[in-house]
């Protein structure tokens, strides 16, 4: 069982650090609709809290895309988790006006906060993202303001698996890539 220690922060600071990083990229809301998704901490926290199931997740697979119509722009996210008992969870959202970069962080950090809910042990993450990719494996620094608390977030979450991630070429992270750009067309329609 994943406990609060094993993160080293409680699931309510990380809800809360989660929300700040989320308003402050202004994550989360669709300026045609008003209307807020999923990708809120109280959700994110209440579901973890609240989650009685025990889930006997060995490994999780997950591929994962961000995008953006111009850089900044309209941005999606597109992830796939295989390894789940109820086959493939594929999640494509729209996350508001961001850059390329943002888009990608905010994908892993879906893939990471699902497999934390689930309580997973292990996540294999796939990215065609050569920034996300070197800056999560420590072989790049990260400097950009932009990009240093959703980075920090992402590792915080990372801490609480046994973590790996890779780069995969962008023809081989196709469906995840199609998810993130219907995530946008859908955000223009």
């Amino acid at each position: 069982m994943l406990h609060e220690q094993s993160l080293g922060i409680s699931y309510g600071d990380l809800g809360r650090l989660f929300h700040k990083t989320c308003t402050a990229l202004k994550i989360g809301r669709n300026p045609q609709s008003g209307s807020k998704i999923d990708l809120d901490a109280e959700t994110f926290a209440a579901h973890l809290a609240n989650s009685r199931k025990e889930f006997k997740m060995s490994e999780l697979v997950a591929y994962v895309d961000g995008g953006s119509l111009g850089n900044p722009g309209p941005s999606g996210i597109g992830v796939v988790i295989d390894g789940c008992e109820g086959g493939p969870v594929r999640i494509s959202r729209w996350i508001g006006h961001q850059d390329n970069n943002v888009a990608e962080y905010v994908a892993l950090m879906e893939a990471l906060q699902y497999a934390v809910s689930l309580k997973a042990k292990a996540l294999h993450v796939y990215s065609d993202s050569e920034v996300v990719v070197r800056q999560m494996r420590g072989e790049y620094i990260c400097r950009s303001t932009r990009l240093y608390s959703l980075h920090w977030t992402c590792r915080k979450l990372a801490r609480a698996l046994s973590f790996s991630i890779s780069h995969v070429p962008r023809a081989d992270n196709a469906e995840a890539n199609r998810l993130a750009s219907t995530a946008v067309r859908r955000s223009r329609s």
